[in-house]
């Protein structure tokens, strides 16, 4: 992996993978965090507007040619960041590069469609509320917070949504898409000289312009302590999920906390599913898993199961998770380094598809300012024992923060 910043404070990460396709990512952070001053949703809906037409191109040109060029492509906006990103044969791989330059730098943003694209955006919000599972993560957050940006979904509100103006997208994207915000990351076998010109020539003319906010300082907010029931109509189910915020971790105690979840929330072997699942039988669906993304940073286990079992589920859960607090007492040497070795063909699983790496070095380059984290993880060069799992776990799963679907 090569990383490069050009003379206008773009960064490109390049990443060598034998084979006919190249997969980039393009990113910035400049999604729902940055919002602040903003309707909130503004991130996502100009993530939806930039593909209405460019300078050059109308709507229907950019959707043809996207067919015509990519096995595979799409947006997200996240909290902490919005990347658009794409699989495409090496052959094609610059004519995509501009497509996607042109797009992200020369929107239109013209009225025209606009309202259209709102009422899209309205409708995935009320699809959003359906989705159960996700819905008890937003209450829990909605619930556990005063100020942080994620009481809120991505997304947006309802009201916040049909509040966005076309002259606010256009002032949030100015303050956001510049050069010193933009991270290129391209997987490829072609030759990184090649690349690299392709890169300059769409990107590296761009003015240089620098916004002093970023990156964003997040100011993160004690999770409120408790339990929290919602009633919903026609739901014959319950879902219940606990949170812990992982705020204050540094680096090694994130690695640690991934560790312990292989062990306490992942796959049929793990200590929630053999209690809650295989030994009790209370439950489907039971896990746990780490969000360590800017803005967030909460460990959550969650669980599905019948109204009349929950309250069993959630004293189990706690009884789990309290004996897990020893964990140097229940855990082998040899069993940790099963743990390590899980969790490394995990990753290397998860990397093996050249979209998903290139998405990766992006992001971590815009959570972290430094994509080698994600090869010091691979490479297991992060040290971690079984001490600092249990020092980790102490610190973290203390008081919790309880929602309850039913």
């Amino acid at each position: 992996m090569k990383k490069f910043v050009l003379d206008n404070g773009v960064r490109f990460i390049y990443k060598y993978r034998e084979g006919e396709i190249t997969s980039f990512s393009i990113g910035l952070e400049a999604g729902a965090n940055s919002e602040d001053g903003y309707n909130l949703g503004v991130a996502h809906a100009l993530e939806h507007m930039v593909f209405k037409g460019t300078k050059t191109k109308s709507e229907d040109e950019i959707n043809k040619d996207c067919d015509r060029l990519f096995g595979f492509n799409n947006a997200m906006t996240n909290f902490p960041y919005v990347i658009y990103y794409g699989t495409i044969t090496n052959d094609d791989f610059y004519e995509g590069l501009r497509l996607y330059g042109d797009i992200i730098l020369n929107p239109s943003l013209k009225e025209t469609g606009f309202k259209e694209e709102i009422s899209v955006i309205l409708e995935e919000c009320r699809e959003w509320k359906e989705d159960l599972d996700q819905l008890c993560e937003d209450e829990v957050f909605y619930n556990s917070f005063s100020k942080r940006r994620i009481k809120e979904i991505i997304i947006g509100t309802e009201e916040s949504i049909k509040n966005i103006t076309i002259d606010e997208l256009k002032r949030f994207y100015n303050e956001f898409y510049i050069s010193t915000n933009l991270v290129v990351s391209v997987v490829t076998s072609i030759p990184l000289e090649d690349v690299y010109d392709k890169i300059y020539e769409v990107f590296g003319k761009i003015t240089k312009k620098v916004n002093k906010k970023l990156p964003l300082n997040i100011t993160y907010e004690d999770n409120k302590k408790g339990t929290f029931e919602k009633e919903i109509l026609g739901f014959k189910g319950s879902k219940i999920i606990f949170v812990y915020d992982i705020s204050h971790l540094n680096i090694e105690e994130i690695e640690a906390l991934k560790l312990f979840n292989m062990w306490f929330g992942e796959g049929v072997s793990s200590k929630l599913y053999d209690e809650i699942r295989s030994k009790n039988g209370l439950a489907y669906d039971v896990g746990s898993y780490i969000k360590n993304e800017k803005g967030i940073k909460e460990f959550i286990i969650y669980c599905s199961s019948s109204k009349e079992n929950i309250l069993k589920v959630s004293h189990l859960i706690k009884r789990v998770k309290r004996e897990s607090l020893e964990f140097s007492k229940i855990i082998s040497h040899e069993n940790f380094n099963l743990l390590k070795k899980r969790l490394k063909l995990k990753r290397a699983l998860d990397l093996e598809k050249s979209i998903v790496l290139a998405n990766r070095l992006t992001i971590y380059e815009i959570m972290y300012s430094d994509c080698s984290i994600l090869e010091d993880e691979l490479l297991e060069k992060i040290f971690v024992d079984i001490d600092l799992v249990e020092k980790t776990i102490n610190k973290i799963l203390k008081e919790d923060t309880i929602q309850i679907l039913k």
